[in-house]
């Protein structure tokens, strides 16, 4: 006599995908709450991040780092929002890299 096995099966599967569908939704709402908090630390990386990069730039373009941050705003395409940002460019000499510090203001 002949039976249909997969009837049995319906559950453990229905099972299987509800309880996936949930561990994915609770996945995307711890990362989502995470990176709220991290977002003003991101973004100051961010920031670092390119004004480096593109101080990198120029030095592999013309051989030396830029004197200021105004040279890559103008040269390099560089966009500093300075309205949530401070950022220092200190340099020592056109041959070593800049010391880049990128704070958040408060507010």
């Amino acid at each position: 006599m002949y039976t249909d096995k997969k009837h049995g099966r319906r559950w453990p599967v229905f099972l299987a995908a509800i309880l996936t569908a949930v561990l994915l939704v609770y996945g995307f709402w711890l990362a989502a709450g995470g990176s709220g908090r991290n977002s003003a630390k991101d973004g100051a990386r961010a920031l670092r991040a390119a004004v480096q990069n593109a101080a990198l730039q120029c030095y592999v373009v013309e051989g030396m780092y830029p004197p200021g941050l105004a040279y890559l705003e103008e040269n390099y395409g560089l966009q500093i929002n300075s309205d949530d940002y401070y950022v220092t460019y200190e340099v020592f000499a056109s041959n070593l890299p800049p010391d880049v510090t990128v704070i958040r203001k408060p507010g």
